[in-house]
């Protein structure tokens, strides 16, 4: 997706913005080949994105974009944090375009059916366009049915990782992998899984962040956003004034002292039982129940969306809903990204993990020590709530995490935001986005969509893993 001559990045990123070094886009450099005169962002205003000139080390790296031919909306967005930009850069270029398994066409291919089950149209359109790019037969994009039996047995492992990831299961693994004229070879199957992930979780990204089409992508194929309800924007906007100001400013507040006791009380070592830890993750799961979707009804499925999914119908559905047997809760120190994930990941597709674990945690120890207008932050306890959280909504917990953090620190709007955003990501509008943090900058609110991105993808990679790892043993 992101054009690159180069698979590595320029070296030497470094954290390079202090206090208040976000708020104008003039003081940040990124040369777009191209007059913008739209904006990436339906959410973010223009002045809000980096632009020509300035930030040296965020200009040096978007040169290989420039040079392939155009630096797309998404890099453009997530441009406001160079660092996670070069690590996501790396490791997309990795999977799109390096040796690997799975021929270029196919893995082009794949992207399209992951981004199809959220109705991702930008992402489709876009991939549509490499796949062709790369010698992809035009016939395939016909839709699923024309595609080869062996593309098309990727489907229900797909809708899954997509809606509901705790239900893939070694079967499923086993179904794919099993000898005959279709079948998948292992590290065949474990590039497919981290590419559906990766686009699963991209989409996400995509709406909560209301990425535009391209200009070379026509209305018809554009990525539909729903219409929001208001125009209003972050406090940086006009629209902040009088009590709605103060209010936001308040929330500010609160969050400070909440992070404050929270840190104070880390220190103090406070004991809470494993059964109280237990009973607080339960509660907190059943407490997303609470968090509704957006009640806007999707429009109507565009021909070049409806045409690769099958079961449209099949979504993302709560944990613990009355009446229903609840999945067993993944314990997070069962199956570990660090002691499970990776080394199964080293072991079938050695370069990509090292990558996808750099990103990890790039992203989760970002930090510039700033909060709306403080600066000298530990925002270590927020960060790690909203992780948490987003692995808390697909079923995850970490039995060393206390869950009455979330509840501190994640106010209502936020959640309903990292809710809407990760699971139904189809379903975000600019009003919800525009709800949550209301006296934070634009980056800030970026910054959580990364989080959420990462925290996403590794949820569902560790299930897709931990069905690998059964399979084998």
């Amino acid at each position: 997706m992101l054009l690159a001559s180069s698979p590595c990045s320029p070296a030497g990123l470094e954290e390079h913005r202090g206090c208040g070094a976000r708020r104008g886009g003039q003081e940040r450099g990124i040369k777009a080949p191209r007059e913008l005169t739209r904006g990436p962002s339906t959410f973010i205003p223009l002045g809000e994105i980096p632009q020509e000139g300035g930030d040296s080390s965020l200009h040096q790296l978007l040169k290989a974009f420039v040079s392939a031919g155009r630096v797309d909306h998404v890099a453009m967005v997530m441009g406001l944090h160079p660092q996670y930009l070069s690590s996501f850069w790396k490791t997309q270029y990795l999977l799109l375009r390096m040796d690997g398994p799975l021929p270029y066409h196919k893995r082009h291919y794949i992207a399209i059916m992951a981004a199809a089950r959220h109705r991702c149209s930008y992402l489709v359109g876009l991939h549509m366009g490499e796949f062709l790019q790369v010698g992809g037969n035009p016939a395939w994009l016909r839709g699923l049915h024309c595609a080869p039996p062996k593309l098309r047995n990727l489907n229900e492992i797909n809708k899954l990782l997509a809606h509901r990831p705790w239900l893939v299961t070694k079967e499923h693994i086993e179904a794919l992998l099993k000898p005959g004229e279709d079948s998948w070879s292992l590290a065949e199957l474990v590039q497919a899984l981290v590419l559906l992930t990766h686009y699963h979780s991209l989409a996400s990204f995509v709406f909560g962040c209301g990425i535009k089409p391209e200009e070379e992508q026509d209305v018809g194929n554009s990525c539909w956003t729903p219409s929001p309800h208001g125009d209003s924007s972050p406090a940086s906007d006009d629209s902040m004034g009088g009590s709605g100001g103060t209010d936001a400013m308040q929330e500010v507040e609160m969050l400070m002292e909440r992070m404050k006791l929270l840190q104070e009380n880390q220190l103090e070592e406070e004991g809470v039982t494993q059964e109280e830890m237990a009973t607080r993750f339960e509660l907190e799961k059943t407490e997303s129940l609470l968090v509704p979707s957006s009640d806007i009804l999707d429009p109507s499925l565009q021909s070049n969306i409806r045409c690769f999914l099958e079961d449209p119908e099949f979504g993302y559905k709560d944990f613990t809903r009355r009446g229903e047997q609840a999945p067993p809760t993944f314990r997070a120190q069962d199956y570990t990204w660090e002691d499970h994930g990776y080394s199964l990941m080293n072991r079938l597709y050695p370069d990509v993990g090292q990558l996808l674990d750099e990103k990890f945690q790039v992203v989760y120890n970002l930090t510039y020590n700033t909060i709306a207008m403080h600066c000298g932050v530990d925002t270590s306890v927020l960060r790690r709530a909203i992780w948490n959280y987003v692995h808390c909504v697909f079923g995850i917990r970490y039995d060393d995490y206390d869950y009455g953090e979330v509840n501190q620190l994640l106010e209502r709007n936020l959640k309903i935001y990292i809710k809407t955003v990760a699971c139904y990501p189809e379903k975000t509008t600019k009003q919800i986005y525009t709800q949550f943090w209301r006296h934070f900058k634009h980056s800030e609110k970026v910054h959580v969509n990364l989080l959420l991105l990462e925290a996403r993808m590794q949820a569902a990679l560790l299930y897709a893993l931990r069905a690998v790892t059964r399979y084998m043993t």
